[in-house]
C-alpha cells in the first residue's frame, strides 16, 4: 500500500470525525444556534456518530483515524496496520500526520459552517470548547488518569471487535464503535470532556490558535499536554492488556 492510500483515507476519515464532532459542540454550545442548550448526551451521540461516519470514510487504511489506536495496535503486537499494510516506523507516521492534518481541517470547516455564530458575543472559553477538550476540575494528574481510562476502554474494547487491525467490512463495526464512543462519553467523559484521542483534540486546538476567531481568548495550551498523552498511555495500555486476553 503507497502513501496515498494510507493518508487519504486516514485523513478524510479524521476529517469527518472532527467536523462533525466539533460540530456538534459548536451546535449546542454557541449562541444562536438551532441546537443550543442540547446538553452533553446531545454531544455524546454527536461525536458517536462522527466516529461512526469517520470510521466508514477510512474503512480501506483499517480506519484507526486516531493515534491511540495506531499505537495501541503496535503495543498490541499487530504485524499489520490494515489488510497490506505492514507495521512499520514509516507507516505509523503516515497514519499519524493524516491524523493530524485530517483533524485540523475538519475544525476548520467547522468554523466556516458556523462562522456568524462565532462572531457572536460569547465567552472564549466556550470558542475554545468547540475545538478541543478541558477539564471540569483542572488537576493534571487527576485529568491524565481519567484520560487514560477512557482510552484504554476505547482502544482495548476496539480491538475486543476484531475491528481496528481488520478494515470492517459490515455496518456492525463502525456503528459498534460509534456506540462504545457514546457509552465512553456519558459514562467516562465529565471531568475531562474525554478526548481519547491526540489528534482530535491537538489539530482543533492548533486551529483555534490560527483562525482569526472574533474574541476567542488563550489555546489553553498549558493543559494542550494532557489529552495527548493520557491518550497515548491508555492506547498503549489497552493494546497490551488485549494481547494478553485476546490470544
Amino acid at each position: 500500500m503507497n502513501f496515498s492510500a494510507i493518508f487519504v483515507p486516514e485523513l478524510f476519515g479524521t476529517m469527518m470525525l472532527t467536523l462533525l464532532g466539533c460540530g456538534v459542540v459548536a451546535n449546542a454550545s454557541l449562541p444562536g444556534t438551532k441546537g443550543n442548550g442540547g446538553g452533553f448526551l446531545m454531544v455524546n451521540f454527536g461525536w458517536g456518530l462522527a466516529v461512526f461516519a469517520g470510521v466508514f470514510v477510512a474503512i480501506s487504511s483499517g480506519a484507526h483515524i486516531n493515534p491511540a489506536v495506531t499505537i495501541g495496535l503496535i503495543a498490541n503486537g499487530a504485524e499489520e496496520f490494515a489488510d497490506g499494510v505492514p507495521v512499520s516506523a514509516a507507516n505509523t507516521l503516515i497514519y499519524i500526520l493524516a491524523q493530524m492534518v485530517g483533524a485540523l481541517l475538519g475544525a476548520v470547516f467547522c468554523w466556516l459552517a458556523y462562522k456568524t455564530h462565532f462572531d457572536a458575543d460569547s465567552d472564549g472559553a466556550t470558542k475554545l470548547g468547540v475545538f478541543s477538550t478541558g477539564p471540569a476540575i483542572r488537576s493534571y494528574g487527576w485529568n491524565v488518569v481519567t484520560e487514560v481510562i477512557g482510552t484504554f476502554v476505547l482502544v482495548f474494547v476496539v480491538i475486543s471487535f476484531g475491528f481496528a487491525g481488520e478494515p470492517a467490512t459490515a455496518i456492525g463495526s463502525p456503528l459498534a464503535v460509534g456506540l462504545l464512543v457514546v457509552g465512553i462519553g456519558a459514562s467516562l467523559g465529565g471531568p475531562t470532556g474525554y478526548a481519547i484521542n491526540p489528534a482530535r483534540d491537538l489539530g482543533p486546538r492548533i486551529a483555534h490558535a490560527l483562525l482569526p476567531i472574533k474574541g476567542k481568548g488563550s489555546s489553553d495550551w498549558s493543559y494542550a499536554w494532557v489529552p495527548v498523552v493520557g491518550p497515548l498511555i491508555g492506547g498503549i495500555i489497552g493494546g497490551l492488556a488485549a494481547a494478553a486476553i485476546f490470544v
